[in-house]
Protein backbone atom coordinates (compact mmCIF):
# COMPACT_ATOMS: atom_id res chain seq x y z
CA UNK A 1 0.00 0.00 0.00
CA UNK A 2 1.71 3.61 -0.95
CA UNK A 3 2.41 5.80 1.46
CA UNK A 4 -0.83 8.42 0.31
CA UNK A 5 -3.00 5.64 0.38
CA UNK A 6 -2.79 5.62 4.19
CA UNK A 7 -2.96 9.20 4.11
CA UNK A 8 -6.49 8.99 2.49
CA UNK A 9 -7.49 7.64 5.45
CA UNK A 10 -7.82 10.17 7.52
CA UNK A 11 -7.92 12.95 4.55
CA UNK A 12 -11.52 12.91 2.38
CA UNK A 13 -10.42 13.55 -1.13
CA UNK A 14 -12.92 14.62 -3.73
CA UNK A 15 -13.42 17.32 -6.45
CA UNK A 16 -15.37 19.79 -5.45
CA UNK A 17 -16.50 23.55 -6.77
CA UNK A 18 -15.63 26.73 -6.09
CA UNK A 19 -17.65 29.93 -7.75
CA UNK A 20 -18.54 27.78 -10.55
CA UNK A 21 -15.54 26.00 -10.79
CA UNK A 22 -14.21 22.23 -10.89
CA UNK A 23 -11.05 21.53 -8.53
CA UNK A 24 -9.12 18.09 -9.32
CA UNK A 25 -6.25 16.94 -7.67
CA UNK A 26 -3.84 19.46 -8.94
CA UNK A 27 -5.94 21.81 -6.19
CA UNK A 28 -6.13 18.81 -3.35
CA UNK A 29 -2.17 18.63 -3.34
CA UNK A 30 -1.59 21.78 -2.35
CA UNK A 31 -4.09 21.88 -0.58
CA UNK A 32 -3.19 18.70 1.78
CA UNK A 33 0.54 20.05 1.88
CA UNK A 34 -0.68 22.99 3.18
CA UNK A 35 -3.72 21.59 5.52
CA UNK A 36 -1.06 18.29 7.14
CA UNK A 37 2.29 19.27 5.94
CA UNK A 38 3.39 16.17 5.14
CA UNK A 39 6.17 15.61 2.29
CA UNK A 40 5.70 15.69 -0.73
CA UNK A 41 6.73 12.20 -0.81
CA UNK A 42 3.39 11.32 0.82
CA UNK A 43 1.15 13.21 -2.58
CA UNK A 44 3.59 12.19 -5.42
CA UNK A 45 1.78 9.16 -6.37
CA UNK A 46 -1.78 11.28 -6.71
CA UNK A 47 -2.55 11.85 -10.11
CA UNK A 48 -2.36 15.60 -11.50
CA UNK A 49 -5.42 16.90 -13.33
CA UNK A 50 -6.09 20.33 -14.11
CA UNK A 51 -9.62 22.33 -13.38
CA UNK A 52 -12.29 22.49 -15.64
CA UNK A 53 -15.27 25.06 -15.77
CA UNK A 54 -18.62 23.81 -15.39
CA UNK A 55 -20.21 24.07 -18.52
CA UNK A 56 -22.78 27.04 -19.63
CA UNK A 57 -26.38 25.59 -19.21
CA UNK A 58 -27.28 25.37 -23.14
CA UNK A 59 -30.47 23.51 -24.09
CA UNK A 60 -28.77 20.18 -24.53
CA UNK A 61 -26.89 20.41 -21.10
CA UNK A 62 -30.46 21.38 -19.51
CA UNK A 63 -32.29 18.26 -21.24
CA UNK A 64 -29.69 15.79 -20.01
CA UNK A 65 -29.86 17.69 -16.72
CA UNK A 66 -33.52 16.46 -16.70
CA UNK A 67 -32.76 13.11 -17.89
CA UNK A 68 -30.79 12.27 -14.83
CA UNK A 69 -32.50 13.82 -12.65
CA UNK A 70 -36.02 12.00 -13.59
CA UNK A 71 -33.47 8.57 -13.79
CA UNK A 72 -34.65 8.23 -17.61
CA UNK A 73 -33.69 4.75 -17.86
CA UNK A 74 -35.13 3.49 -14.54
CA UNK A 75 -38.60 5.78 -15.83
CA UNK A 76 -38.81 3.91 -18.47
CA UNK A 77 -38.17 0.47 -17.12
CA UNK A 78 -41.16 1.56 -14.54
CA UNK A 79 -42.96 2.67 -17.81
CA UNK A 80 -42.59 -0.40 -19.76
CA UNK A 81 -44.01 -2.43 -16.64
CA UNK A 82 -47.53 -0.35 -16.44
CA UNK A 83 -47.48 -0.92 -20.43
CA UNK A 84 -47.59 -4.29 -19.51
CA UNK A 85 -50.39 -4.50 -17.36
CA UNK A 86 -52.25 -2.53 -19.68
CA UNK A 87 -51.59 -5.42 -22.00
CA UNK A 88 -51.85 -8.05 -20.29
CA UNK A 89 -55.77 -6.90 -19.36
CA UNK A 90 -59.07 -8.30 -20.69
CA UNK A 91 -59.88 -5.90 -24.30
CA UNK A 92 -56.58 -4.13 -24.59
CA UNK A 93 -57.42 -2.11 -27.76
CA UNK A 94 -56.91 1.42 -27.15
CA UNK A 95 -53.92 2.15 -28.30
CA UNK A 96 -54.19 6.09 -28.04
CA UNK A 97 -55.74 5.03 -23.83
CA UNK A 98 -52.26 3.66 -24.13
CA UNK A 99 -50.26 6.11 -25.19
CA UNK A 100 -51.54 8.77 -22.88
CA UNK A 101 -51.51 6.08 -19.87
CA UNK A 102 -47.45 5.65 -20.83
CA UNK A 103 -46.54 9.86 -20.54
CA UNK A 104 -48.69 10.36 -17.74
CA UNK A 105 -47.06 7.66 -15.80
CA UNK A 106 -44.10 8.87 -17.67
CA UNK A 107 -44.32 12.12 -15.95
CA UNK A 108 -45.50 11.24 -12.69
CA UNK A 109 -42.34 8.84 -12.83
CA UNK A 110 -40.48 11.79 -12.99
CA UNK A 111 -41.80 13.75 -10.85
CA UNK A 112 -41.42 11.02 -7.76
CA UNK A 113 -37.54 10.62 -8.97
CA UNK A 114 -36.83 14.54 -9.34
CA UNK A 115 -38.43 15.48 -6.11
CA UNK A 116 -36.45 12.67 -4.44
CA UNK A 117 -33.39 14.04 -5.58
CA UNK A 118 -34.40 17.14 -4.72
CA UNK A 119 -34.74 15.89 -0.58
CA UNK A 120 -31.42 13.94 -0.42
CA UNK A 121 -29.13 16.28 -1.81
CA UNK A 122 -26.67 16.50 1.56
CA UNK A 123 -27.04 12.08 1.44
CA UNK A 124 -26.01 11.92 -2.40
CA UNK A 125 -22.95 13.96 -1.36
CA UNK A 126 -21.57 11.06 0.95
CA UNK A 127 -21.78 8.53 -1.54
CA UNK A 128 -19.46 7.77 -4.76
CA UNK A 129 -22.67 6.24 -6.08
CA UNK A 130 -24.43 9.52 -6.84
CA UNK A 131 -22.17 12.46 -5.66
CA UNK A 132 -21.88 13.44 -9.59
CA UNK A 133 -25.60 13.43 -9.82
CA UNK A 134 -26.83 16.68 -10.97
CA UNK A 135 -27.79 18.67 -7.82
CA UNK A 136 -24.40 17.67 -6.08
CA UNK A 137 -22.69 19.23 -8.81
CA UNK A 138 -24.47 22.24 -8.83
CA UNK A 139 -25.99 21.61 -12.62
CA UNK A 140 -29.35 22.77 -11.41
CA UNK A 141 -30.18 24.43 -8.21
CA UNK A 142 -32.52 22.94 -6.00
CA UNK A 143 -35.04 25.79 -6.88
CA UNK A 144 -35.04 24.52 -10.43
CA UNK A 145 -34.95 20.59 -9.54
CA UNK A 146 -38.34 21.00 -6.78
CA UNK A 147 -39.93 23.24 -9.73
CA UNK A 148 -39.30 20.76 -12.40
CA UNK A 149 -40.43 18.04 -9.73
CA UNK A 150 -43.47 19.53 -8.81
CA UNK A 151 -44.41 20.42 -12.59
CA UNK A 152 -43.82 16.94 -13.89
CA UNK A 153 -46.21 15.34 -11.30
CA UNK A 154 -49.25 18.08 -12.07
CA UNK A 155 -48.87 17.45 -15.31
CA UNK A 156 -48.74 14.01 -15.07
CA UNK A 157 -51.94 13.45 -12.85
CA UNK A 158 -53.75 15.36 -14.84
CA UNK A 159 -53.15 13.80 -17.86
CA UNK A 160 -53.68 10.83 -16.58
CA UNK A 161 -57.11 12.07 -14.95
CA UNK A 162 -58.24 13.75 -18.15
CA UNK A 163 -56.86 11.00 -20.78
CA UNK A 164 -57.73 7.89 -18.65
CA UNK A 165 -59.61 7.59 -15.66
CA UNK A 166 -59.89 9.00 -11.97
CA UNK A 167 -58.77 5.81 -10.46
CA UNK A 168 -54.95 5.94 -13.00
CA UNK A 169 -54.67 9.53 -11.54
CA UNK A 170 -55.46 8.61 -8.14
CA UNK A 171 -52.71 5.94 -8.01
CA UNK A 172 -50.17 7.70 -9.99
CA UNK A 173 -50.80 10.76 -6.89
CA UNK A 174 -50.61 8.40 -4.39
CA UNK A 175 -47.04 6.94 -6.14
CA UNK A 176 -45.74 10.29 -6.14
CA UNK A 177 -46.49 10.75 -2.16
CA UNK A 178 -45.61 7.36 -1.33
CA UNK A 179 -41.89 7.87 -2.39
CA UNK A 180 -41.59 11.65 -1.71
CA UNK A 181 -42.97 11.85 1.43
CA UNK A 182 -42.91 7.85 2.92
CA UNK A 183 -39.98 5.90 1.47
CA UNK A 184 -37.58 8.58 1.54
CA UNK A 185 -37.61 9.84 4.65
CA UNK A 186 -37.74 6.38 6.05
CA UNK A 187 -34.54 5.21 4.93
CA UNK A 188 -32.46 7.12 7.55
CA UNK A 189 -35.00 5.46 10.26
CA UNK A 190 -35.66 1.98 8.98
CA UNK A 191 -35.68 -0.89 6.95
CA UNK A 192 -39.01 -0.84 6.59
CA UNK A 193 -38.38 1.48 4.16
CA UNK A 194 -37.78 -1.60 1.20
CA UNK A 195 -41.11 -3.03 1.81
CA UNK A 196 -42.31 0.65 1.56
CA UNK A 197 -40.04 0.65 -1.78
CA UNK A 198 -41.64 -2.61 -2.96
CA UNK A 199 -45.19 -0.89 -2.75
CA UNK A 200 -43.90 1.76 -4.81
CA UNK A 201 -42.68 -0.41 -7.73
CA UNK A 202 -45.72 -2.27 -7.69
CA UNK A 203 -48.42 0.14 -7.92
CA UNK A 204 -47.43 1.15 -11.92
CA UNK A 205 -48.57 -2.39 -13.15
CA UNK A 206 -51.62 -2.17 -11.14
CA UNK A 207 -52.08 1.54 -13.32
CA UNK A 208 -51.39 0.27 -16.54
CA UNK A 209 -54.59 -2.57 -15.78
CA UNK A 210 -57.10 0.32 -14.09
CA UNK A 211 -56.31 2.37 -17.74
CA UNK A 212 -57.17 -0.70 -19.40
CA UNK A 213 -60.32 -1.86 -17.41
CA UNK A 214 -61.12 1.11 -15.32
CA UNK A 215 -61.44 -0.90 -12.01
CA UNK A 216 -59.36 -2.28 -9.40
CA UNK A 217 -60.03 -6.42 -8.88
CA UNK A 218 -58.05 -9.73 -7.86
CA UNK A 219 -56.12 -9.73 -11.34
CA UNK A 220 -54.74 -6.37 -10.63
CA UNK A 221 -53.52 -7.32 -6.96
CA UNK A 222 -52.03 -10.24 -8.72
CA UNK A 223 -49.99 -8.18 -11.01
CA UNK A 224 -48.95 -5.80 -7.97
CA UNK A 225 -47.69 -8.76 -5.76
CA UNK A 226 -45.62 -10.26 -8.71
CA UNK A 227 -43.87 -6.79 -9.22
CA UNK A 228 -43.59 -6.54 -5.03
CA UNK A 229 -41.85 -9.74 -4.88
CA UNK A 230 -39.47 -9.09 -7.55
CA UNK A 231 -37.93 -6.16 -5.85
CA UNK A 232 -36.65 -7.98 -3.01
CA UNK A 233 -34.03 -10.78 -4.84
CA UNK A 234 -33.25 -7.50 -7.18
CA UNK A 235 -32.86 -4.71 -4.62
CA UNK A 236 -31.26 -6.57 -1.79
CA UNK A 237 -28.57 -8.53 -4.17
CA UNK A 238 -28.08 -4.52 -5.26
CA UNK A 239 -28.05 -3.40 -1.86
CA UNK A 240 -25.17 -5.57 -0.75
CA UNK A 241 -22.40 -4.17 -2.47
CA UNK A 242 -23.43 -0.69 -2.02
CA UNK A 243 -23.79 -0.72 1.23
CA UNK A 244 -20.63 0.82 2.44
CA UNK A 245 -22.21 4.07 0.43
CA UNK A 246 -25.64 3.46 2.31
CA UNK A 247 -23.54 3.29 5.49
CA UNK A 248 -21.77 6.29 4.67
CA UNK A 249 -25.27 8.25 4.11
CA UNK A 250 -26.53 6.54 6.99
CA UNK A 251 -29.50 4.81 5.27
CA UNK A 252 -30.92 2.06 7.08
CA UNK A 253 -30.76 -0.65 4.71
CA UNK A 254 -31.06 -4.25 5.45
CA UNK A 255 -27.56 -4.71 3.88
CA UNK A 256 -26.36 -2.62 6.49
CA UNK A 257 -28.25 -3.09 9.63
CA UNK A 258 -28.70 -6.78 9.24
CA UNK A 259 -27.25 -8.86 6.49
CA UNK A 260 -28.59 -12.96 6.66
CA UNK A 261 -31.88 -11.32 6.62
CA UNK A 262 -30.57 -9.67 3.30
CA UNK A 263 -30.33 -12.66 2.22
CA UNK A 264 -33.16 -14.39 3.79
CA UNK A 265 -36.14 -12.60 2.56
CA UNK A 266 -34.22 -12.24 -1.16
CA UNK A 267 -34.74 -16.16 -1.19
CA UNK A 268 -38.18 -16.17 0.87
CA UNK A 269 -39.42 -14.09 -1.79
CA UNK A 270 -37.52 -15.51 -4.86
CA UNK A 271 -39.60 -18.71 -3.53
CA UNK A 272 -42.64 -17.01 -3.37
CA UNK A 273 -42.70 -16.32 -7.53
CA UNK A 274 -43.82 -19.70 -7.67
CA UNK A 275 -46.88 -19.87 -6.24
CA UNK A 276 -47.55 -16.04 -7.43
CA UNK A 277 -47.27 -17.83 -10.94
CA UNK A 278 -49.68 -20.71 -10.71
CA UNK A 279 -52.01 -18.10 -9.48
CA UNK A 280 -52.25 -16.21 -12.66
CA UNK A 281 -53.91 -19.08 -14.63
CA UNK A 282 -56.17 -19.70 -11.50
CA UNK A 283 -57.53 -16.44 -12.21
CA UNK A 284 -58.15 -17.32 -15.99
CA UNK A 285 -55.74 -14.17 -16.78
CA UNK A 286 -53.27 -16.77 -18.44
CA UNK A 287 -53.05 -20.50 -19.71
CA UNK A 288 -51.57 -23.24 -17.12
CA UNK A 289 -48.49 -23.03 -19.79
CA UNK A 290 -47.71 -19.70 -18.19
CA UNK A 291 -47.31 -22.06 -14.79
CA UNK A 292 -45.06 -24.53 -16.26
CA UNK A 293 -42.98 -21.77 -18.67
CA UNK A 294 -42.26 -19.36 -16.05
CA UNK A 295 -41.13 -22.08 -13.36
CA UNK A 296 -37.95 -22.59 -15.38
CA UNK A 297 -37.18 -18.38 -14.84
CA UNK A 298 -38.67 -18.85 -11.25
CA UNK A 299 -36.26 -21.98 -10.76
CA UNK A 300 -33.27 -19.95 -12.50
CA UNK A 301 -33.65 -16.60 -9.93
CA UNK A 302 -34.71 -18.99 -7.01
CA UNK A 303 -30.99 -20.47 -7.90
CA UNK A 304 -29.20 -17.52 -7.20
CA UNK A 305 -30.92 -16.73 -4.17
CA UNK A 306 -29.96 -19.92 -2.29
CA UNK A 307 -26.71 -19.08 -3.76
CA UNK A 308 -26.58 -15.58 -2.34
CA UNK A 309 -28.72 -16.73 0.59
CA UNK A 310 -25.96 -19.50 1.48
CA UNK A 311 -22.79 -17.70 0.80
CA UNK A 312 -23.86 -14.54 1.17
CA UNK A 313 -20.39 -12.06 -0.54
CA UNK A 314 -20.09 -9.55 -3.56
CA UNK A 315 -20.08 -12.49 -6.15
CA UNK A 316 -23.66 -14.55 -5.22
CA UNK A 317 -24.96 -10.89 -4.51
CA UNK A 318 -24.10 -9.58 -8.31
CA UNK A 319 -25.60 -13.18 -9.88
CA UNK A 320 -28.42 -12.63 -8.30
CA UNK A 321 -29.46 -9.19 -9.81
CA UNK A 322 -28.26 -9.79 -13.07
CA UNK A 323 -30.74 -12.76 -12.84
CA UNK A 324 -33.26 -10.55 -11.39
CA UNK A 325 -32.83 -8.00 -14.37
CA UNK A 326 -33.38 -10.88 -16.91
CA UNK A 327 -36.15 -12.69 -15.10
CA UNK A 328 -38.47 -9.98 -15.48
CA UNK A 329 -39.15 -9.08 -18.39
CA UNK A 330 -38.84 -13.38 -19.32
CA UNK A 331 -41.84 -13.07 -17.10
CA UNK A 332 -43.75 -10.43 -19.02
CA UNK A 333 -42.97 -11.76 -21.83
CA UNK A 334 -44.27 -15.23 -21.19
CA UNK A 335 -47.17 -13.59 -19.21
CA UNK A 336 -48.89 -11.82 -22.96
CA UNK A 337 -47.57 -15.22 -24.70
CA UNK A 338 -49.76 -17.22 -22.92
CA UNK A 339 -52.22 -14.44 -22.02
CA UNK A 340 -55.97 -16.03 -22.09
CA UNK A 341 -57.53 -13.93 -24.86
CA UNK A 342 -61.10 -13.24 -26.32
CA UNK A 343 -62.60 -15.19 -28.77
CA UNK A 344 -62.43 -11.48 -31.24
CA UNK A 345 -58.88 -11.34 -31.09
CA UNK A 346 -56.92 -14.42 -30.40
CA UNK A 347 -52.78 -14.31 -30.29
CA UNK A 348 -50.27 -12.36 -28.65
CA UNK A 349 -51.10 -9.70 -31.78
CA UNK A 350 -54.23 -8.80 -30.86
CA UNK A 351 -53.55 -5.88 -29.97
CA UNK A 352 -52.80 -4.79 -33.50
CA UNK A 353 -55.43 -6.27 -34.75
CA UNK A 354 -57.88 -4.99 -37.33
CA UNK A 355 -61.13 -4.96 -34.76
CA UNK A 356 -58.73 -3.21 -32.49
CA UNK A 357 -57.70 -0.81 -34.81
CA UNK A 358 -60.64 -0.10 -35.79
CA UNK A 359 -62.06 0.23 -32.41
CA UNK A 360 -59.49 2.68 -32.27
CA UNK A 361 -59.89 4.95 -35.23
CA UNK A 362 -63.47 4.49 -35.61
CA UNK A 363 -65.71 5.69 -32.78
CA UNK A 364 -69.25 4.07 -32.60
CA UNK A 365 -71.58 5.80 -34.27
CA UNK A 366 -75.77 5.55 -33.44
CA UNK A 367 -77.77 3.08 -35.45
CA UNK A 368 -80.35 4.01 -37.42
CA UNK A 369 -83.46 2.49 -37.34
CA UNK A 370 -85.18 1.11 -40.26
CA UNK A 371 -88.54 3.01 -40.75
CA UNK A 372 -87.53 5.48 -38.69
CA UNK A 373 -87.96 9.24 -39.94
CA UNK A 374 -85.00 11.87 -39.68
CA UNK A 375 -85.60 14.43 -37.06
CA UNK A 376 -86.92 18.00 -38.83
Amino acid sequence: MSSFSLLKRHVLIRPFTVKGQAFGNQFLKSQILYSTRVNLNLVQDLPIEKWTPIPKMTPGHLVESYKSLSKAKLAGLVTLSTMCGYAIAPGATNVLSLLWTTVGTGLCISSANSLNQWVEIPYDAQMSRTRNRVLVRHALTPQHAFTFGASCGVLGVATLYNFVNPTVAFLGLSNIILYTSVYTPLKRYSIVNTWIGAVVGAIPPMMGWAACTGTIDSSSWLLALALYAWQFPHFNSLSWNLRSDYSKAGYQMMAVTDPNLNARVSLRYALAMFPISVAFPCLGLTTWWFAINSSFVNTYMAIKAFSFWSRPNDKSARSLFFSSLIHLPVFFALMLIHKNYSDNAEGPLAFFSSNALEALFNSEKPKRIEGAKPEE
